[in-house]
C-alpha cells in the first residue's frame, strides 16, 4: 500500500470512528472508566446544601466562616488496546474481514479516550509479540494506532493469547483499562488472563464471521488452515466432519465466554455483519 492510499485510509477510520466517539462514546466511555479517585481542588465558602463532611476545619478557623473542601475525580487514565494479527484474523465473507471491524472498534476506543484527555497504548501480537506502542495523549497518537492497525504485517501467523497477557502485565506496571481483540480461536490462556484482570479493567471482545461458525455441505474442498498455511482436502458432505468442526469452534467460544466470567473481566461478541456500535453502547450502559 502506498502512503497516498494509505492516508486516505487512514482519514476515512478517523472520520467514522471520530464521528462515533464524539457524540456517542465519549460520555458512556467516561461514566463506565471512573478515575482512579477524588483529589483536592480548592477551598470556597460553604453554601447551603453542601455536604458538611466536606468543611475544612483549620480554614474555617482562620476566617471565622465555614469553608468547605472542593475536590474533583482524578480523571486521568491508560488504556491499552491488544489486537490478535495471527493470520485467523484475515477471514471475511461478508462485506469486511474481521481485521477490518478489529481496527474500527480499536479506532472509535482509542478516540473516545482521548477525548477523555487519557493515554492509549497498542499491543499487536500472533504467538509472538509483534509490536508494542507505549501509551501517549493525543490525536497524532491515535492516528499512527490506526496507521499501524491498517498496515502491520506480522511475522507470524499463529496465536498465543497467555503470551500476549504476560507481556502486559510486564509492561503494565499501574491498572490500565485494556481492551483484548481477537476471535479467540484459542486457549490455554485462562491463567494468565485471571492474573491480568486481577490488575487491569479488562474486557474480551471477541470478533468473528458467521460463516466460522459451520462448515456448509460443499463435497470435497481444498481449505488452507490461516494460521499454520497447511493445505488440506476436507470433505465437507460428511457429517462426522461437520459435527467435529462444530464442536472445535464452540468449545473455543465456550472457553472465551467461562474465562472471561471467572476471572472477573468483561466481554462482548460482535459479528462482522453486526453493528459494533450497538454492542459498545450496550456494554458500556451496562457498565455504567
Amino acid at each position: 500500500m502506498d502512503t497516498k492510499e494509505l492516508l486516505k485510509k487512514v482519514r476515512k477510520i478517523e472520520i467514522k470512528t471520530r464521528r462515533l466517539s464524539d457524540h456517542i462514546f465519549g460520555g458512556e466511555y467516561h461514566s463506565t472508566f471512573k478515575g482512579r479517585g477524588m483529589t483536592f481542588s480548592e477551598v470556597r465558602k460553604y453554601q447551603y446544601g453542601d455536604d458538611v463532611r466536606n468543611i475544612d476545619w483549620n480554614v474555617t478557623a482562620r476566617y471565622n466562616e465555614p469553608h468547605i473542601k472542593i475536590f474533583e475525580e482524578e480523571r486521568e487514565l491508560t488504556m491499552m488496546l491488544m489486537v490478535d494479527v495471527s493470520g485467523s484474523e484475515l477471514f471475511g465473507t461478508e462485506e469486511q474481514f474481521k481485521n477490518e471491524i478489529v481496527t474500527e472498534i480499536a479506532a472509535t476506543l482509542a478516540f473516545s479516550a482521548t477525548q477523555n484527555n487519557d493515554k492509549i497504548g497498542l499491543i499487536l501480537f500472533s504467538d509472538i509479540i509483534e509490536l508494542y506502542i507505549p501509551p501517549k495523549k493525543g490525536r497524532s497518537h491515535v492516528l499512527r494506532i490506526i496507521r499501524e492497525l491498517i498496515e502491520f504485517k506480522p511475522k507470524s501467523k499463529q496465536t498465543n493469547i497467555a503470551e500476549a497477557l504476560k507481556f502486559l502485565s510486564n509492561v503494565m506496571k499501574k491498572k490500565a483499562i485494556v481492551f483484548l481483540l481477537s476471535d479467540f480461536i484459542a486457549d490455554d490462556y485462562n491463567q494468565t488472563l485471571k492474573i491480568a484482570a486481577k490488575k487491569h479493567d479488562l474486557t474480551g471482545i471477541r470478533v468473528y464471521d458467521k460463516s466460522e461458525e459451520a462448515i456448509p455441505n460443499l463435497g470435497m474442498v481444498q481449505m488452507q488452515d490461516a494460521e499454520t498455511g497447511e493445505n488440506l482436502l476436507i470433505n465437507t458432505s460428511s457429517k462426522s466432519v461437520r459435527q467435529n468442526y462444530s464442536k472445535f469452534y464452540n468449545d473455543k467460544v465456550l472457553y472465551f465466554k467461562d474465562s472471561f466470567t471467572k476471572s472477573g473481566a468483561g466481554s462482548l461478541d460482535c459479528r462482522v455483519d453486526e453493528s459494533y456500535v450497538k454492542k459498545l453502547l450496550g456494554y458500556f450502559k451496562r457498565r455504567s
